[in-house]
Parts: C-alpha cells; structure tokens; sequence
C-alpha cells in the first residue's frame, strides 16, 4: 500500500509509521519542517490544507490533525487513485457537548461539524472513510497533558494531587496506532466514528496518582481538596472547565471498536516512556 500520513511527527504518528513499514506499505510522511527521508519513509515538507499530494496513486490516507482542514484539503486536492481515509477527532465532540465553558461547547460543536465535513468530502469524491474519537492521549511524551505534569514533578521534586471522582480513560497513542491500522483491512469499520479510550477506567485523582508513581525520583504530594479546586473555578477563569471536569466522566466505550476492528487498548500502566523521559 501507499499511505499518506498526516501528523506523522506527532505521538501517535511516533507509533504508526512503525507499524506501516513493518508492513510493507510505502510511506509519505508530512511534517512542517524539512526531514531527511529513510528506508520507506518519504518525509514532504508542508502543512494542510497547501499540501500538494504525492503524484503516485494513494492506497490510505492517515490524518492526526485538524479534521477540517483535511477535509478542506479533500474538496480541491488533485490525489491521484482513490485511498481510504482514516482520521481522528477527539471524545471532547461528545465530552465537552454541555460545558459550563461556552468555548467548550464551542469546540465540540467545531469538532462535529468537522466529522461532518470530512465524511462528506470523502463520499463526494467517493473515498471510504473512518473517523477515531480517542479520550486523553499518552504514550510517547508529546501530550500536553500529563506529560507536563510530570515532567515538571520530576524538576521540581512536588506534585499536585487534584481530587477527582470522574472517572478517566487514558489510551496509549500505539493502541490508537494499532486501530488505524486494523481500520485499513477491515471493511466494516468503513463510514464509522469510533470512540476509542484505554483498557481501564480509574478516578482523575488515582490517574494523578499513577503518574506520580511512574517517576523515579521521590516527590512531595500536594493534596487538592475539592474545597480549594472549587474555589479556584472561581478564581481563575480559565481553568473552570479544566477543574469542573474533574468530577465529570470522561470515557470511551469501547465495544464498537473491540467488535469491528478486534482492538482492545491496555490499561493505564505509564513508565518513564510515556512522558519522554526514557527510551521510547
């Protein structure tokens, strides 16, 4: 196969390339900056939606960016054959659909106009089509969310521990990696949006905790109590919804993607990897 990849340099794109050289396929990876080409891998320098495509005829088209501009990029791009197109979206379409934030509410309207977008580019040209919503991304140190976190407990030797009762499902960006993969040789998963969240859900503040534990270096933990997160959604406007989250759900169900594609991600078990803070 000949596969497109968007967002090859991100976490995700970290673990698919991988997987698509240890198949065979043929693969043209995007990045902003120039990148010298490997065995297998033809790095193009550019950005959607500007992106000329390859002039070779294209199996697969793998997308870890903005969905609209990729589906932007589908309306007016001259691609030659007739490939799949494989994307992600994020579980915060659904998550953050009843935000107290109004740019929350904002964002998951954005993001399912998007999904919308891209499904019909895709059947206006005639391509097959598979939209992922993952839940909170980790794996290879390139999140802003966790990594941060315990990048900076690892400098500073403290470590915030929110209290939280909502529930989390953080997926590994190569369990992400493995279902785009399986989508390419599975039909059923064809004109689907799959939520996609880890093998395990755990409370936020036994999330923290675990990252906490992966480190290996000692550090002070700094209880949050509910009262003081409270508080501080007040206090700090921009972190209302980051801190109202904190006692909401926010999960995947996973019997789609398990049923169809026959992937089941692991549960959350972090090392010094995950937070690039290790081999990788």
């Amino acid at each position: 196969m000949s596969v497109l990849v968007f967002g090859a340099s991100s976490q995700i794109g970290h673990f698919l390339l991988p997987r698509l050289l240890a198949r065979g396929d043929a693969v043209f990876a995007v990045s902003r900056q120039i990148r010298p080409s490997q065995s297998g891998v033809t790095w193009l320098q550019g950005d959607l939606p500007q992106l000329v495509p390859p002039t070779q005829p294209l199996t697969a088209i793998i997308s870890f960016g903005p969905l609209q501009k990729l589906a932007d990029w589908l309306e007016q791009a001259e691609i030659q054959g007739s490939p799949q197109v494989i994307a992600t979206s994020s579980m915060s379409a659904e998550s953050k659909r009843h935000s107290e934030v109004p740019a929350e509410r904002a964002l998951s309207q954005h993001l399912r106009d998007a999904e919308a977008a891209l499904a019909a580019a895709c059947e206006r040209r005639g391509y097959v089509w598979t939209v992922f919503r993952p839940t909170l991304v980790y794996g290879a140190g390139l999140d802003k969310n966790l990594s941060p976190i315990a990048r900076r407990a690892s400098r500073t030797k403290v470590f915030p521990l929110p209290a939280g009762r909502g529930l989390r499902q953080p997926v590994h960006a190569d369990d992400i990696a493995q279902a785009a993969v399986a989508a390419l040789v599975t039909a059923d998963a064809a004109g689907r949006i799959l939520s996609i969240g880890g093998g395990e859900r755990l409370t936020a503040g036994e999330m923290f905790a675990r990252v906490r534990r992966s480190l290996p270096m000692a550090t002070l933990p700094v209880p949050l109590p509910a009262w003081l997160l409270k508080l501080g959604r007040h206090a700090v406007p921009h972190l209302r919804g980051p801190l109202s989250r904190l006692e909401g759900d926010l999960i995947a169900d996973n019997s789609e993607l398990q049923r169809i594609l026959g992937v089941s991600p692991r549960p959350f078990r972090p090392d010094l990897a995950s937070w690039g803070m290790g081999p990788r």
